[in-house]
């Protein structure tokens, strides 16, 4: 006997390069019974070759083509495509550890009243093979509503792809599609809130990659956390939601003034003053827009 079948929800856009890795942490899964849906979100570079090879070459693969709506959308219609009895996510730029489908399942068949199951993990540039230390300790008392409703990002964060959950937790939740980021920690959220419990797996079975080309290292997250503010306020009780904003309020006036007691020691520091100096020198002199042009001159033979 096989086992129960798990769904493996992989969306993707644009990241054709990456996604042989992800796809090749699903197929080397020590546990065999396992379907993987490949979500394309209306990727526009080579995506979609590489996902029909592994269709071709795998029955357990299949590829589902979307028009472009974000990742919320995209792992909603993998959940909705999902036939499995339990779900496990991987976005199309991580890695899974052969061993995560068949220890998670153990820890359910060890556990009957666990609904979920959190992996530690390792991250990883480009070889998760060269994996370094996670950005955060995950231990099992951090699992509670309230610790994901008021450390996160603080004290620790959870990566979509630690997580294994039983099917029917999605039955009553989808993704808010009107996110770009924190879509996930809504998803956590949702299930502490419920009182879903998660037992944790002490063991580097995901791999998350520094990808310095993601989004979140590109834009400002700024309206996302407003977006994700407002629903929080719609979602949860009015006193958490109170303590939820004393804590936002109280770490960015911390980091407000960090920076602005680093920025003041700056500008009194020796090297900056002679620097105001200099440039009032040079302007006065009026050769401060020909020095400015050969500091420019300089800078780009430097890079040669």
């Amino acid at each position: 006997m096989e086992g129960p079948l798990i769904s493996i929800i992989v969306p993707c856009y644009n990241q054709g390069d990456f996604l042989d890795t992800a796809l090749q942490s699903v197929a080397d899964q020590a546990y065999p019974n396992w379907e993987c849906m490949i979500v394309d979100d209306g990727s526009t570079d080579h995506t979609a070759e590489i996902a029909l090879r592994w269709v071709e070459s795998d029955s357990r693969f299949y590829y589902t083509y979307k028009k472009n709506g974000g990742l919320s959308s995209a792992r909603n219609c993998g959940i909705d495509k999902a036939n499995g009895q339990y779900i496990q996510f991987l976005d199309s730029d991580d890695f899974i550890h052969k061993e995560k489908l068949l220890a998670s399942i153990q820890v359910f068949k060890e556990d009957f009243d666990a609904e979920i199951v959190v992996s530690d993990f390792r991250m990883f540039v480009n070889r998760p093979e060269k994996s370094t230390i996670p950005y955060c300790n995950l231990k099992q008392s951090l699992f509670t509503y309230h610790n994901v409703l008021l450390q996160w990002d603080n004290s620790f964060s959870i990566p979509i792809h630690c997580g294994f959950f039983k099917r029917n937790l999605f039955d009553g939740f989808r993704f808010n599609e009107n996110l770009k980021a924190k879509e996930d920690w809504m998803m956590w959220i949702s299930f502490f809130k419920q009182g879903s419990k998660a037992k944790f797996l002490d063991q580097p079975l995901a791999f998350y990659r520094r990808n310095p080309n993601s989004m979140t290292m590109k834009e400002s997250m700024l309206e996302d956390y407003l977006k994700v503010y407002d629903c929080l306020k719609e979602d949860v009780a009015p006193e958490d939601f109170h303590q939820f904003s004393r804590n936002m309020i109280s770490k960015y006036y911390s980091s407000n003034i960090y920076f602005k007691t680093r920025f003041y020691k700056t500008t009194q520091s020796n090297s900056y003053q002679l620097g105001i100096l200099l440039k009032k020198c040079v302007k006065k002199l009026g050769i401060l827009t020909p020095a400015k042009y050969v500091f420019l001159k300089i800078i780009v033979f430097l890079k040669k």
